[in-house]
């Protein structure tokens, strides 16, 4: 772990390799794209926040290198908890999503949750996760901000095409193009992958039934340099991903309907879209910096049931299509006043607009409950919604003397969707460099979070009426925003030359607690609220670094927990519903212990590595008991990995890889489908192995 030389908390996951000093001159366009980057990066405060560095000799050392699922990569960071792999699922600092992603500066729009991941790890050349008390900046998603650097066109024109195949039937090819021409770069990079375990298995089997999945994807960013301060760039990206749902034998229909199909051939799919476009134009003026971005994403799911086997197990098949479409504007700047003030300010617009087309089968019921007809007839439940999200922020970092930092701002907020609510939130952090190699911080936020549009959307309760679709509580109000006291604190010590620690601990005292839970058939997760929550937690940190080995340790203790469930109400049994009213019960993603490591030495032209995972197990409701009282088994995974580099070859830089996931073949539950707004059962991957070869060129 490497310890940045500024006077805040900055932990640094691995460090790359020293490289010698190259006496060559450096070519003009590069120079200014560094200083440009460096501008870029200089929006962004740090003081008093914890910051984890990922950089490209982290990926390497992975088991798939950068063909990993960018959330697995996240995985190694502490404070971030495992949920669905399929569908991208993280939980960090006892969150549920409230993520934040932002590729080059620019805050990217949330898309529909599914199955897919639409990050691509191999365009990222770096990657900045923040966490804690954040300055006013950041706001909206607040639980963890995944601050990405792509990859940018290098003065010598090249790329790099690889394959990686294995179990499950596995394969991916993927390539990446990037050069330079005079004051155009550019960087494009694409992948394809195919299948047969694209969602998590809801048996301890190692192959899933029915589980094939396609999945593209496409990045590519373009730079123009108008003069040495000036920077035009486009960015965009696509993803395109199919699924099977995995079938869970041995199921009893209930309800009665011709021609019902065994569980186990069941012929339920997902498809998923999400595209996004970004212009931006960068300026420095002397101490000025500043970046204007507009943006355009579109993000689409649809849902296709068995028609009959999902009635016949459910009594429901929803043929389920949303799509979200968001356009907006953002504007970055910071201005160096003099040696002991820097102020920045920004403003947000998004202006995003949901469509939500239903057409549910159902079967009519008698007023004791029972079928009254094994005819199933059809309801159209159609919505669409127009929001708005505007934001305003402005700080000031203050360089009080050498040892201390003071950074103080704040934010306005105001959502228009389903809810128009509305929030100032003042923000302040300060570091102390209490000596060389130790820095300590604290800070204060106070957060407001609007309910996720894309997922907010109501049905009509009352279409339902009297159906196989009718919730037992025909009550379901809308979801509100959340709002949050924050408070973080923490050090750093680097012990020596090798080996940095740090611990940091926080607490949140939250109205309005926003959770999400997956009601139905498809993965689509719906928001809601508890009237009142808290979230608490401890992280410890150690990396170790010597010439031609290293590894890491995170240490993780957090516990999460709501009461009165305030809006969508619908989506619960009435018995949940009454028991939450009066008491706290810990949140379906709280996961008590979660730890992370792995350890790597490289020779010559070779490396092996290893990392693990072990939790403690999520939220589950035994039989008769309260909701989410109990906890799933406890698992620890552990991955290797061997690659060699064949340097100066006919065909370029050769990499080759081999990966075991999973080595010991442990099975282990992710989920077991109890528990407040959990789906289907979810086993992890078993004993899976994975070779790649690539070449650069």
């Amino acid at each position: 772990m490497q310890l940045r030389t500024m006077p805040l908390l900055i932990a640094a996951i691995f460090c790359t390799h020293a490289r010698a000093e190259d006496d060559a001159v450096i070519p003009q366009v590069e120079v200014t794209a560094a200083h440009m980057k460096n501008a870029r990066i200089d929006l962004s405060p740090n003081v008093g926040t914890t910051i984890y560095s990922i950089d490209k000799h982290m990926v390497d050392q992975l088991g798939q290198g950068d063909n990993t699922p960018f959330n697995e990569v996240l995985l190694r960071l502490p404070g971030v908890s495992q949920d669905s792999k399929g569908s991208g699922s993280i939980h960090v600092r006892d969150d549920h999503g409230n993520v934040q992603y932002r590729v080059n500066g620019v805050q990217l729009p949330e898309s529909i949750s599914g199955f897919g991941q639409s990050i691509d790890t191999r365009f990222v050349e770096s990657t900045d996760f923040i966490t804690g008390a954040l300055p006013a900046q950041f706001g909206l998603r607040t639980s963890g901000i995944v601050d990405i650097q792509t990859k940018e066109g290098q003065p010598n024109n090249g790329g790099r095409i690889g394959v990686l195949v294995g179990s499950h039937d596995h394969v991916e090819p993927s390539a990446e193009f990037f050069g330079t021409q005079g004051a155009f770069n550019y960087y494009l990079s694409g992948s394809y992958v195919t299948n047969k375990l694209g969602v998590e298995n809801p048996l301890p089997s190692t192959s899933a039934l029915h589980d094939h999945t396609q999945q593209a994807k496409s990045f590519g960013t373009l730079s123009y340099f108008l003069d040495d301060d000036t920077r035009l760039g486009l960015m965009f990206g696509t993803y395109n991903g199919r699924f099977q749902i995995p079938n869970n034998p041995d199921q009893q229909p209930a309800y009665t309907i011709a021609n019902t199909p065994d569980s186990a051939q069941l012929d339920q799919r997902q498809r998923e879209l999400n595209r996004f476009l970004v212009l931006s134009l960068q300026k420095s003026v002397g101490d000025l910096n500043y970046q204007l971005s507009g943006f355009h994403q579109y993000s689409e799911l649809h849902y296709t049931p068995d028609p009959v086997g999902d009635l016949a197990y459910t009594g429901v098949a929803s043929n389920t299509l949303r799509s979200n479409s968001a356009n907006g504007l953002q504007f970055d700047a910071s201005y160096k006043l003099n040696d002991t003030h820097t102020l920045r300010a920004g403003l947000a617009y998004t202006r995003q607009t949901t469509h939500s087309d239903n057409s549910v089968g159902v079967f009519d019921l008698n007023d004791d409950g029972t079928q009254a007809s094994t005819t199933p007839r059809t309801i159209i439940d159609n919505g669409s919604k127009t929001g708005k999200l505007s934001s305003v922020y402005l700080q000031d970092e203050w360089h009080i003397g050498a040892p201390l930092t003071i950074n103080y701002g704040v934010r306005f907020d105001k959502v228009s969707a389903y809810v128009d609510e509305q929030q100032w939130s003042p923000r302040v952090n300060v570091a102390y460099q209490l000596a060389k190699g130790t820095a300590l911080h604290a800070g204060y936020s106070r957060y407001f979070t609007p309910p996720p549009q894309e997922l907010a959307a109501q049905s009509s309760i009352d279409k339902y009426a009297g159906s196989s679709n009718a919730p037992e509580v025909a009550v379901s109000d809308n979801v509100k925003s959340e709002r949050t006291h924050y408070f973080d604190v923490g050090a750093s010590h680097q012990i020596s030359d090798a080996l940095t620690v740090t611990v940091d601990a926080y607490y949140k005292k939250i109205r309005n607690m926003l959770d999400e839970g997956q009601f139905g058939q498809a993965l689509i997760l719906s928001p809601f609220n508890y009237d009142r929550g808290y979230a608490k937690g401890l992280e410890l940190s150690a990396v170790y670094n010597q010439k031609n080995w290293g590894g890491f340790l995170n240490v993780t203790t957090q516990k999460a927990e709501g009461s009165n469930i305030i809006s969508g109400q619908s989506l619960f049994a009435p018995d949940e519903l009454a028991y939450i009213a009066s008491h706290y019960i810990h949140v379906d993603h709280d996961q008590t212990v979660t730890l992370s490591g792995g350890a790597h030495y490289h020779w010559g032209d070779s490396q092996v590595s290893g990392d693990f995972l072990y939790g403690s197990g999520l939220r589950m409701t035994p039989d008769d008991a309260a909701p989410n009282s109990g906890h799933l088994p406890h698992y620890t995974t552990v991955n290797l990995a061997l690659t060699h580099t064949w340097k100066a070859t006919p065909v370029g830089t050769v990499e080759g890889r081999l990966a075991l996931i999973n080595a010991f073949d442990k099975s282990y539950l992710l989920r077991d489908g109890s528990g407040v707004g959990v789906g289907a059962p979810q086993y992890g991957e078993r004993r899976s192995l994975y070779a790649g070869l690539s070449t650069s060129f």
